[in-house]
């Protein structure tokens, strides 16, 4: 994993209960095999087809690492934040931690939070988002989370603050299954879509307004999200629900923080929504968390 301004020092590698713990000079990489973590999972038990080409189950839906970031500037108090990150199609969260610089992004944001980001299917064109879309999924999966953290006493409290949702591209779906029906909705202050409303509007629509819930969608021309977006934009016309729609280049940090429906139009390409003005930590430095 290469990461520029982040600079990766192995001091420690333990390896117990299925932790590996990674010391790092900006903070702390967790890596956790949680048996609530979204695969494997029964649907992609026999793996899954897309467009004639076949993906086995053992190289892209077995892998139960959820990655746990706790920077060094963290500080613990009654409830804990935490930022849920995703990735989509064809990556894993090496490659994603490289590609995108999540890592660098949710340091220089400043926040007080924990970054966590679960492994989806790995390195494939799929959006299911395995255990996570089940009933209370994304519950189980942070009450263990919790647990382990607690075990390696980077924090004491069990207790769940508030929590942002993220993801690039495919992203989408796992997302909106959690906003249904993972369990912890209310906790739910924020959602960032990089390039990522391409279906469940309704299960957005029925969070941001019956949640209060704050929604950030970046979308380009050719990323296939435009049509969504400004179909879901037309919804909040005709259901006289303000949003603001501004050029990337043109919103400012007040009207991302002041705002709560925020469509922004970008020039740049799918794949570089994210890192090119390093959008995630221009949104969580916007954002309700500390």
């Amino acid at each position: 994993m290469k990461m520029k301004n982040l600079t990766v020092l192995l001091l420690l590698g333990l390896f117990f209960n299925g932790i590996c713990q990674i010391d790092q000079s900006s903070g702390d990489i967790i890596k956790l095999e949680l048996s609530s973590a979204p695969f494997p999972h029964s649907a992609r038990t026999n793996g899954h087809t897309y467009s004639d080409k076949f993906y086995p189950a053992d190289k892209h839906y077995s892998d139960s690492t959820v990655m746990v970031f706790i920077p060094n500037s963290f500080t613990e108090s009654e409830k804990t934040d935490f930022v849920i990150y995703f990735h989509g199609w064809y990556n894993n969260i090496d490659t994603a931690c490289s590609k995108f610089k999540i890592l660098e992004q949710f340091s220089g944001s400043n926040k007080n939070a924990i970054l966590i980001f679960p492994e989806g299917p790995k390195n494939a064109p799929d959006s299911f988002g395995g255990k996570l879309e089940d009933e209370n999924g994304f519950k189980k999966m942070m009450k263990d989370i919790l647990a382990e953290i607690i075990k390696l006493k980077k924090i004491s409290s069990d207790k769940i603050g508030n929590i942002i949702l993220s993801g690039h591209s495919g992203a989408y779906r796992v997302i909106s299954f959690i906003l249904m029906r993972g369990g912890l909705t209310a906790n739910i202050k924020e959602v960032f879509l990089f390039d990522a409303l391409y279906a469940e509007l309704e299960k957005y629509a029925h969070w941001f307004t019956n949640y209060n819930g704050k929604l950030i969608n970046i979308f380009t021309d050719n990323g296939g999200t435009k049509e969504d977006s400004y179909s879901l934009m037309d919804d909040l016309k005709g259901w006289q629900i303000p949003f603001l729609l501004k050029e990337e280049d043109e919103i400012s940090g007040s009207e991302l923080k002041e705002n709560k429906l925020i469509f922004i139009h970008s020039k740049l390409g799918h794949n570089d929504v994210l890192t090119n003005n390093e959008n995630l930590k221009r949104f969580l430095s916007a954002s309700c968390l500390k």
